[in-house]
């Protein structure tokens, strides 16, 4: 007798819910929160409940973040939304590196965005961002700029209109707002105190040679400095609060996943999405996983992937495997 145990894993959660929200009310390391980087740039203050950031460019690249339970791309709709609140901020401070440099709150790639060479400070290696930064003055103007980077590390830019020259009030609470629509390929941001907007901001519409993003998880973000050109390094050190964070996101990928016998042979039975294509693994190992299915083009409601050939192994454990088509 075989025995056969289902790992309800794949290229994205399998969480239902489409959407998150995090006030940051008890220690969120126990709801999925990781920091990676350096230790005690972002830490959750349990008496205030609410998230302590120092964004230090002379620090390593820095993230604290969380999985979206899903990957967007530039065909999805989604909005983030958080508290943010500047206590000081200080740009050019690095000896050697006198220009801005940006303070960033957004989505991001986990896996690319932890590799060592992943540089948003140069822009050589920055892949896979949809991300508002902003950029504190040093002779050019205070500057929003809703940045995305695609999957070959290219800026969208169509010129000024994709970025507003605009302070940010210190010691004030403010509502930042993004929210990005495929259909017209627009990310357009708000940024309010109690209800009253700060100023208007740009929208930043992608660029007719843009690709493609793959993002997948959202991150409160201190990004290194290091590795700029000296003729036009920047720097920044910036102290305040990150709370009440929202984001609201189309169906994963994959959901109401569940396994069952059909004439003796085991079948991963779930609600797929037509823009993504699938494909059923098989491990006996963990180290090893290989393709059990052919690769099938997503659709709506229930989708069935069945086994070809479950050979003799005694025990075999699954996954289904999502991936945005192309």
């Amino acid at each position: 007798m075989r025995l056969i145990l289902v790992l309800f894993t794949a290229a994205v959660s399998l969480a239902e819910a489409a959407a998150m929200t995090e006030d940051f009310s008890s220690n969120p390391s126990a709801r999925g929160w990781e920091l990676f980087g350096e230790a005690g740039l972002i830490q959750w203050d349990a008496q205030a409940q609410n998230l302590h950031v120092t964004w230090d460019s002379s620090k390593p690249n820095s993230y604290f973040r969380h999985s979206l339970g899903t990957i967007l791309s530039r065909k999805d709709d989604f909005s983030i939304a958080f508290d943010l609140r500047l206590d000081d901020v200080a740009a050019g401070i690095v000896p050697g590196k006198p220009s801005t440099f940006p303070l960033a709150v957004g989505l991001q790639n986990t896996a690319l965005a932890s590799q060592p060479e992943f540089s948003r400070g140069t822009g050589a290696h920055s892949p896979n961002l949809v991300e508002f930064d902003f950029f504190p003055d040093t002779g050019f103007g205070p500057t929003i700029w809703p940045a995305i980077w695609s999957t070959n590390s290219s800026l969208s830019y169509r010129g000024p209109v994709d970025y507003t020259i605009l302070e940010l009030p210190h010691g004030v609470t403010m509502r930042v707002m993004m929210a990005y629509t495929a259909g017209d390929f627009t990310l357009t941001t708000t940024i309010t105190t109690n209800g009253v907007p700060v100023a208007a901001v740009n929208p930043v519409i992608l660029s007719p040679a843009f690709t493609d993003f793959r993002i997948d998880a959202f991150s409160v973000t201190s990004y290194s400095d290091g590795g700029q050109d000296t003729r036009f390094g920047g720097s920044l050190l910036a102290h305040g609060v990150v709370d009440n964070i929202t984001l609201t996101l189309p169906t994963p990928a994959v959901s109401n996943l569940h396994g069952r016998f059909t004439d003796q042979q085991w079948e991963a039975v779930f609600s797929g999405r037509e823009d993504f294509t699938y494909v059923l693994e098989a491990t006996e190992d963990f180290l090893t996983w290989r393709e059990v299915t052919k690769s099938v083009n997503g659709s709506r409601g229930e989708m069935i992937l069945r086994e070809m050939d479950a050979g003799s192994a005694p025990l075999r454990y699954y996954r289904v495997k999502a991936r945005p088509a192309p």
